[in-house]
């Protein structure tokens, strides 16, 4: 392992739980995560392709060999030469997102599939290079800081192990010598993913190699999130883990950056980094800041011709559930090959963003009341539960605040009356209410405080098409 930077920060985890989330985090609240690769050329699937495409009898098999042909002679390599992102514009993007009301950006860096999206002479396989030649994460990287926005990056490096482990089984070109530095070790993937011990472990030449791959990664761009997925939580990793963490936590103290890890499952000691959920959430306020990271559609992460898309009200409900119970939304979206956001993605961004110009102080710098909310619709705990849940109702009600303002956020039009039960009088948590306005309304309302509730008049016509903010004095 290479040698730490000098700073506060030892590679163990009592060292490691001295670590304070930046305030920039805190109070940002909202982010946008880009999965975009070669992976996006057969747009099928789902951005597991370069997996899925070996695996004899699933669908994605069957598609690349009816379109592109036996394995041996077309295989994920190819898709590289049509990569080629020729209509990408990093300030266009960055201006889109900054209009979303987005306050960091995190590009996958590089995915599963060993491709790196940014310049490095550890990987030849990378957009520098190859495909697109240009360092796209670099071009991010400037024009997201240039807008005013955190900019982030991530790793899925560690599952890179097994990913390709299909393409052993039958006469297909993973199993060419010429890309063993693409198609990488494609060993038998775990029993269970997501095991802490198991014998299925990558070796130490691996994990060495990923150490390096994360720490370049750190000193080229210096971002301010470093997001890690999944299976890093086997114990094989623990000690590249914590020299990683010292090193980054290190460097950023001598850059005076405030920075942040995301993990999944156990792969961190509790408050050395920021947990993460994969398209899921939790029922209470978390006495931690979290995160949930899901994405515009139900189905993939990188485009796909055949999306399944989320709605406007959906997207910003889970942002405000997820803010009320200390976190923050990591929201991806899926470019084409081309460079091109899709029209749709464009359309959900924009939605949210002008929910945000008017209902914005709700979320940003906003801490969790005493209570999340109340209502009557529940929202499943765990990973892979973001499309569980039923539409929230104008009796759902979401509760943020920001020193002695609260804002109570009905999760879509109440009606005539909207009915808080945590205010009703005599309540424990906000017994003195002097005023009660509605954000993006220039008129005064009229409320009135029952045994069972706290009843504000609403106007009579809804104010926009989703959720509406009551800031309560």
């Amino acid at each position: 392992m290479s040698d730490l930077p000098l700073g506060p920060f030892a590679a163990n985890w009592p060292s490691l739980q001295n670590y304070q989330v930046p305030a920039w985090y805190r109070d940002g609240k909202f982010g946008i995560f880009i999965h975009w690769g070669p992976y996006c050329v057969p747009a099928f699937g789902s951005e597991w392709y370069p997996r899925m495409m070996y695996m004899q009898g699933s669908k994605e098999y069957t598609h690349h060999l009816t379109t592109y042909g036996p394995h041996d002679q077309f295989g994920y390599k190819d898709f590289i030469p049509r990569f080629k992102a020729e209509r990408f514009d990093a300030n266009q993007w960055a201006e889109l997102f900054a209009i979303a009301g987005a306050r960091f950006v995190v590009p996958v860096a590089e995915h599963h599939d060993g491709f790196a999206m940014y310049e490095t002479a550890l990987n030849r396989w990378n957009a520098a290079t190859m495909g697109p030649k240009r360092d796209i994460i670099g071009e991010l990287a400037h024009a997201i800081r240039r807008h005013g926005m955190v900019f982030g990056l991530s790793s899925h490096r560690a599952e890179h192990w097994f990913f390709f482990e299909e393409g052993r089984k039958f006469n297909s070109d993973v199993n060419d010598p010429a890309n063993a530095d693409l198609y990488g070790p494609a060993q038998p993937s775990p029993a269970d993913w997501h095991q802490l011990h198991s014998d299925e472990r990558p070796d130490e030449a691996f994990i060495d190699d990923w150490l390096v791959r994360c720490t370049e990664l750190v000193d080229k761009y210096q971002p301010q999130l470093f997001w890690f997925d999944w299976w890093i939580q086997h114990k094989a990793w623990e000690p590249a883990l914590q020299h990683f963490a010292a090193y980054y936590y290190n460097r950023a103290a001598q850059w005076d950056k405030g920075v942040a890890i995301n993990y999944k499952y156990e792969a961190f000691a509790q408050g050395s980094a920021v947990f993460d959920i994969e398209r899921g959430q939790v029922t209470d306020i978390y006495p931690h800041f979290w995160q949930n990271d899901t994405s515009v559609a139900k189905n993939s992460w990188g485009y796909t011709n055949a999306q399944d898309y989320k709605t406007p009200a959906n997207l910003i409900n889970d942002l405000i559930d997820v803010v009320s119970k200390n976190g923050a939304l990591l929201l991806n979206i899926g470019p084409k090959a081309d460079g091109t956001i899709p029209d749709h993605e464009v359309y959900l961004l924009h939605e949210i963003g002008a929910w945000l110009r008017v209902n914005g102080e709700a979320i940003y710098s906003t801490t969790p009341w005493h209570i999340y909310g109340e209502g009557p619709t529940r929202v499943a705990d765990g990973a892979f539960t973001d499309t569980n849940r039923a539409d929230f109702t104008g009796a759902d009600i979401r509760y943020t605040c920001n020193g002695d303002t609260l804002y109570a956020i009905i999760m879509t039009w109440p009606g005539a009356h909207a009915h808080l039960p945590a205010l009703k009088l005599g309540n424990t948590y906000h017994t003195h209410i002097t005023n009660i306005d509605l954000l993006g309304y220039d008129y005064p309302l009229t409320w009135r405080q029952t045994s069972e509730s706290l009843i504000v008049h609403m106007p009579s016509t809804p104010i926009g098409q989703y959720a509406v903010t009551l800031r309560i004095r």
